[in-house]
């Protein structure tokens, strides 16, 4: 039996069908089998063509969406089934993402949720704001009423949730409905259990709406129809689950109905008549399902709804026209502020950039003014040694500007002295862009130091990319590019591929990373001193699980069951969990793991080279990290349980699980077996590590801030510079074993 039943449906629209299966058809997908229920002559034969890989079920033309999903479900053989309308898509790698997922699910699962990507006639790849909500809702399975919050607001598509087939079949005649989101609701609501993955395994393609018949007024209520039928199951199901839980899936779903019918009604032209019959339905709804106790929201949102249940149509227009017309008043007010604001700061700025350049004055900024950090920290510090004559300035964002090193100077954005320094610099240095308004003076000197070894795709190499580039403005960025003097590179690798992302004149300082000067410079007591700050046990084994920032998930959730791993690990082990920066805002997951004293989060940990030192070992996914580490010699596990989907929504350089830097794990319990066992520092993994620090710790040495300091600031010769110690000739710091 395969693990995941794939059931494509439908007519081959736009010739979107064609696309779907060849994409299917050629990766293959372990435990996967695809049925295609064929819907008319050109879907047939376009499936026929997968024939026999695929098993093909031809039907009529003008067969319905519903019909055609339960002839598809019939055939699968499946455990659980993954239904995709012919004119959507799959992300690479997706299907067997998701039967991965399933296998871990016992049979009392009959719901997994999943995460998607949006694409429209104009654009591709769009996030869903699914991600937090399945985010919260973590891996262990749970009951609708623990989820509900959560669950219900996640988009209701049958796409996005694997349904197990047995579960499908005893509530078929509920699902038979060409009503699709009532059938996706309808399935949690009568679901045992549900279980979440925080991964896209499914896309949307939306049809452009000037290309589909208009609605009519059966459709336009239909939406309120949708929702009374959910809340009488809604209240079906909280009769056989007595007591206050029972009841918040209820209160939930008619929350979600007030908001999705006030939406359609703000959102959607309709001829008068129309419009107030759909407004009175509506609040006939709302009346009639309204929970015990239910209180409005405060604010606009309150009103709304209070003029809602009375059937206040007039007034409710009246609401809106008034809303609308504050709105345009605030928005005129704030462009007015802003553009007068700009004005002055802008004639500032141009004021000091008519005075000389100082050649003693350096502007220092790293992450997007998030600190002293990453190579232009090395940079900076390395500037005091060879060069005290040039002073530092850096530009920090108020709330990071408490962090600085004490006695640092520095600005913050927007302020007149920022704006003096940045025209009178002679030296910019930043490891990611300054803002597009800075002026590349001719005697000036701009250093672009990255942050990273490139495994996913940088710069114009996104175009492919859309859901990574976010709508990235690419002339804006070339525009940036051309601005530079210098790169600083680590590997022949990155010099390459900063060339190719960033076609402009500036010269490659092929020098190494001078934040990783660090792993060849610290002693055993700088070793000892890390771990003991981070309150890690001589002898104890210390991981640092650093993950990526994904562009499809909007905050992050571990990937691993990490309370689960600290068990299966042992007292003799402690984790290190860094999240990615760019997820600061929200709220760490990791906040009831602290105390138990074997996972520490070291998310707000700086700088990230101490964690390096004090680790015994790395699990990462695809950070950049895993280069820098790669310095120390030590091992290095690969956790790529969706690379297939991360390869195919950034883009990558090279096949990461192909040429590791040591063990690859696909799942938890492939880790666990690497981190218990041996194998995470055995002879293979030794092998694999030497290949890659070969490859990828070319120019690190402990040497590169100071030949960069000597080519950029003091004008050195790049033949006067100390040249790179081959690697073979290097001494990296010691581990902690070496250490006590």
């Amino acid at each position: 039996m395969p693990e995941l039943s794939v059931v494509v449906h439908g007519p081959n629209t736009r010739d979107r069908l064609t696309g779907l299966l060849a994409s299917l058809a050629a990766r293959p997908q372990p435990g996967v089998e695809v049925v295609v229920a064929a819907v008319g002559d050109w879907a047939q034969e376009t499936a026929a063509r997968h024939a026999p890989d695929m098993l093909v079920l031809p039907l009529p033309e003008g067969t319905g969406a519903a019909a055609a999903r339960s002839a598809g479900a019939a055939r699968a053989s499946g455990r659980f089934l993954q239904f995709v309308h012919s004119r959507d898509g799959l992300p690479a790698g997706a299907p067997r993402t998701v039967a991965e997922r399933t296998a871990e699910l016992p049979d009392e699962v009959d719901v997994l949720l999943l995460d998607h990507v949006r694409s429209t006639w104009e654009s591709a790849g769009l996030p869903s704001r699914d991600g937090p909500l399945l985010a919260r809702a973590g891996r262990a399975p749970r009951q609708l009423d623990d989820l509900a919050r959560g669950a219900l607001r996640v988009t209701p598509l049958l796409g996005n949730r694997a349904l197990r087939t047995a579960f499908w079949r005893a509530h078929e005649q509920r699902f038979a409905t060409p009503d699709e989101p009532f059938a996706a609701y309808a399935a949690l609501l009568l679901a045992d259990r549900i279980a979440a993955l925080n991964q896209v395994a499914y896309e949307v393609r939306e049809l452009r709406p000037e290309s589909l018949p208009p609605a009519g007024p059966r459709e336009t209520y239909a939406l309120v129809d949708r929702y009374e039928a959910l809340l009488a199951l809604a209240e079906e199901r909280g009769a056989g689950h007595p007591g206050a839980a029972g009841r918040v899936p209820h209160a939930v779903l008619y929350d979600v109905m007030v908001r999705d019918c006030l939406r359609a009604f703000a959102r959607t032209a309709l001829p008068e008549p129309v419009a107030r019959e759909f407004f009175r339905r509506a609040s006939q709804a709302a009346v009639r399902h309204r929970p015990p106790g239910y209180r409005r929201p405060a604010g606009p949102e309150g009103i709304r709804r209070g003029l809602l249940e009375e059937n206040a149509y007039a007034r409710y227009r009246a609401f809106q026209a008034a809303n609308r017309a504050r709105r345009a008043t605030r928005s005129a007010v704030r462009t007015q502020r802003r553009r007068v604001t700009a004005a002055l700061g802008d004639r500032h700025y141009r004021t000091a950039l008519s005075r000389p350049v100082d050649p003693g004055l350096a502007v220092f900024s790293a992450y997007w003014n998030r600190g002293a950090a990453c190579n232009p920290a090395a940079i900076a510090a390395e500037l005091t040694e060879l060069a005290p004559q040039i002073h530092p300035v850096w530009v920090v964002t108020p709330q990071n500007a408490a962090l600085l090193p004490p006695h640092t100077d520095h600005v913050l954005p927007g302020t007149r002295r920022y704006r003096e320094v940045m025209a009178t610099a002679k030296y910019l240095v930043n490891n990611v862009n300054f803002p597009d308004d800075t002026v590349k003076r001719p005697d000036a000197v701009h250093l672009q130091t990255h942050h990273g070894t490139p495994l996913k795709r940088m710069g114009l190499d996104q175009l492919e990319f859309p859901a990574a580039a976010k709508g990235l403005d690419f002339r804006a960025l070339l525009a940036r590019v051309d601005k530079w003097d210098f790169s600083v590179s680590a590997n022949s690798h990155t010099t390459r591929m900063w060339e190719r992302a960033y076609p402009a004149r500036f010269v490659s300082l092929d020098h190494g990373y001078p934040r990783n000067d660090v792993f060849y410079r610290a002693t055993a007591a700088d070793v000892r001193a890390v771990r003991d700050r981070l309150g890690v046990p001589p002898g104890r084994r210390a991981i640092l699980y650093a993950p990526t920032h994904r562009d499809y998930e909007a905050v992050w959730t571990p990937r691993l069951d990490l309370a689960a791993l600290a068990e299966q690990l042992g007292e003799d082990t402690v984790l290190l969990v860094r999240g990615h920066y760019f997820y600061d805002g929200a709220p760490s997951p990791l906040t009831a793991l602290r105390r138990s004293g074997r996972v520490v989060d070291v998310s707000a940990y700086d700088p990230v080279e101490d964690l390096c030192l004090a680790a015994d070992a790395l699990v990462t996914d695809y950070s950049s990290i895993m280069f820098d580490y790669a310095n120390l010699d030590r091992p290095v596990v690969v956790y790529a349980d969706d690379w297939e989907t991360y390869r195919s929504t950034r883009g990558v350089y090279f096949d990461l699980p192909a040429e590791p830097p040591g063990q690859v794990a696909r799942t938890q319990r492939e880790l666990t077996e690497i981190l218990t066992t041996d194998a995470w520092q055995d002879e293979a993994a030794a092998k694999a590590r030497t290949a890659f620090r070969r490859r990828f710790c070319e120019y690190d040495d402990g040497r590169a801030a100071e030949r960069v300091v000597r080519r950029v600031f003091l004008g050195e010769s790049e033949d006067a510079l100390p040249p790179v110690v081959p690697l073979e000739e290097r001494t990296p710091a010691p581990s902690p074993r070496e250490a006590v």
